[in-house]
């Protein structure tokens, strides 16, 4: 079952690696061959080979080698079908399959994108001349958009009428639901899903229409923004407005820039940055980050600076760790976004994205500079404040570069601050959010009791999150491997622990304090995604890279570092197990008891 063989041979003979490569990492002609850095692993000097005549391709680092076909398997993580069909696709040759029922799901597949093709070229005609699209082309003129700028993004304009789309489409029922370009209203007629918008479409990184973002006009009812509802071809968690267009300067920049909205995408690349896509109506996802690391791990947040300063810590540091990224933050000027930039100093733009900062570097800094350095009092609480921040890094080597800064910055003797950060990391206080500049309508009297006891910080998405979820959906598969000392969120921690004290989750919740009662209540009701062993292993996992950090910076630290390295070798021998899919529950109790015995020293 598959593809002709004669048609894969066609596809591997039409293929020019060299372009293929090349839209991933920048190659140089070195004698007979090409040369650039692996886009598979981490390196500084270049290690990747390619044979043009030949076809091939070689990594004298991590010694990833194969053909065009086994490359764009391994870059863009699609199965050996998938790989030719998307070379076949670049070379314009129509493939045939080797039995009906994969064929027939093969031209179903054809069939839907070339509808939401179809439905971006209707829409985008409808912008361009129809006279019930003049207001929407006046808006657009007053925000800066010129005629080249709405055929080359393909914006659109959907009517404001009941189901001129489909009914121009002529397509089955079923294709239409399945795009979600309409759906069956109660009179069981098919009716447009976008009326009376602006409309941004949405691409994937094989430039195919998967899905659309409507914006109304200014003065029209509804929700200001209109994403497509998840279907076959489009999931909100895993698209990414704009990375057709944004990925080839992503590879060459070495960088890609993360935005809240489709006009701050375009505001970027008018300012001459045309490596910045967007989150379509959701956060950003761990899925998300697997589709930006194919291109390149400088992952930069052009978020509004209060609301990146605020995001999970967690979950980016889990995100850095986990798929070897690093996540930083572009901090504009108070009260702009990106597209008001552009237009209005574009240069202040550009100079932002360059002075770009480590993520824990940005958040430390609003701490300090919400504080007053000016006597021994605002010091001190500046820096009890910025070392709850830094706690919450998980590699040592970086949490002592900071404690180092703090100390020249507030003027405390660095061994007192060390002592202090120990102290916070082996009982974590509630998080604070990093002060933000008061607004207009924010609340200034708030009640006593908030004043004096904060809420505990909101758990997001991420692996802790995960083994909560099963500790409350299957406790008798959890409890004997969980232990709230693997916590790192000081929510989670609370919740496994009134979990485990109580006899029924209904008396965990009425227990708890609300933040987590709350939390217990949402991770009922949540959908459990993941078979129990692969939770308990991801879990495991993340425990265990941060005691193999903490090890190897004790072993650096003592006078006989010899004595760590049988249990450093045992813990990267077990990590390395725990990467295949199925890792077993054995390996899993392994390591599970051997970090609680390591954790309760």
């Amino acid at each position: 079952m598959g593809i002709v063989d004669e048609d894969i041979a066609r596809v591997r003979e039409s293929t020019d690696i060299v372009a293929v490569v090349s839209g991933y990492t920048q190659l140089k002609r070195v004698g007979q061959r090409w040369s650039g850095l692996c886009p598979f692993h981490n390196e500084k000097s270049p290690s990747f080979s390619v044979n043009q005549a030949e076809g091939l391709y070689h990594c004298f680092g991590c010694k990833a080698s194969g053909d065009a076909i086994t490359f764009v398997r391994e870059v863009e993580h699609l199965d050996f079908p998938g790989a030719v069909e998307w070379l076949a696709a670049k070379a314009g040759i129509t493939l045939r399959y080797t039995q009906k029922d994969e064929s027939e799901q093969r031209r179903r597949s054809t069939r839907l994108y070339e509808l939401t093709e179809r439905a971006c070229d209707w829409y985008h005609e409808r912008l361009r001349g129809a006279p019930d699209a003049a207001a929407a082309r006046a808006y657009l003129r007053s925000r800066g958009f010129d005629s080249d700028e709405v055929a080359h993004y393909r914006l659109g304009w959907a009517p404001d009428d009941w189901d001129q789309l489909v009914r121009s489409l002529d397509a089955s029922r079923e294709d239409v639901e399945a795009t979600g370009l309409g759906f069956v209203n109660k009179r069981n007629r098919m009716q447009d899903f976008f009326r009376g918008r602006i409309l941004f479409p949405i691409f994937d990184e094989r430039d195919r229409v998967i899905g659309f973002g409507g914006r109304k006009l200014p003065d029209a009812d509804g929700p200001k923004y209109q994403n497509s509802r998840d279907n076959v071809l489009y999931n909100k968690s895993k698209a990414l407005y704009a990375i057709n267009w944004a990925k080839a300067d992503a590879v060459t920049h070495n960088e890609i820039l993360v935005c809240e909205g489709y006009t701050d995408v375009i505001g970027f690349s008018r300012a001459g940055v045309t490596r910045a896509v967007a989150t379509c109506g959701t956060a950003l996802t761990e899925d998300h980050v697997r589709i930006l690391k194919r291109f390149t791990r400088n992952v930069v947040l052009a978020y509004d600076a209060d609301e990146a300063g605020q995001s999970a810590a967690e979950r980016v540091y889990a995100w850095e760790q986990a798929h070897d990224i690093q996540v930083s933050v572009v901090e504009l000027p108070p009260g702009s976004d990106p597209d008001e930039l552009a237009r209005s100093d574009p240069e202040a733009l550009r100079a932002a994205v360059g002075a770009a900062r480590p993520f824990l570097e940005f958040r430390v800094s609003r701490v300090l500079a919400s504080g007053d350095l000016t006597h021994a009092e605002g010091r001190a609480r500046v820096a009890e404040s910025a070392l709850e921040v830094v706690a919450e890094h998980p590699d040592p080597l970086v949490r002592d570069q900071y404690v180092m800064q703090l100390a020249d910055t507030t003027r405390i003797d660095p061994t007192r601050l060390r002592e202090r950060l120990d102290q916070i990391r082996r009982s974590p206080r509630p998080a604070r959010a990093e002060p933000a500049p008061r607004r207009r309508f924010d609340v200034v009297d708030e009640p006593a009791e908030e004043r004096t006891a904060p809420r505990l910080p909101k758990l997001g998405d991420g692996v802790e999150r995960e083994a909560l979820r099963l500790a409350v959906s299957s406790p008798e598969v959890a409890a004997p491997f969980l232990d709230e000392d693997f916590f790192r969120h000081p929510t989670a921690r609370a919740a496994l622990e009134v979990l485990l004290r109580s006899d029924t989750l209904a008396e965990a919740i009425s227990q708890a304090p609300t933040e987590v009662g709350e939390l217990l209540a949402e991770l009922a009701v949540e959908e459990v995604r993941s078979e129990p062993t692969d939770v308990l292993a991801r879990f495991a996992s993340e425990v265990g890279r941060r005691e193999l950090i903490e090890l190897e910076a004790e072993a650096r630290a003592s006078s006989d570092p010899l004595a760590y390295s049988d249990p450093v070798a045992w813990l990267k021998v077990t990590l390395d197990e725990l990467r295949h899919p199925r890792a077993e529950v054995e390996t899993v109790t392994q390591l599970l008891a051997f970090l609680r015995e390591r954790t309760r020293r």
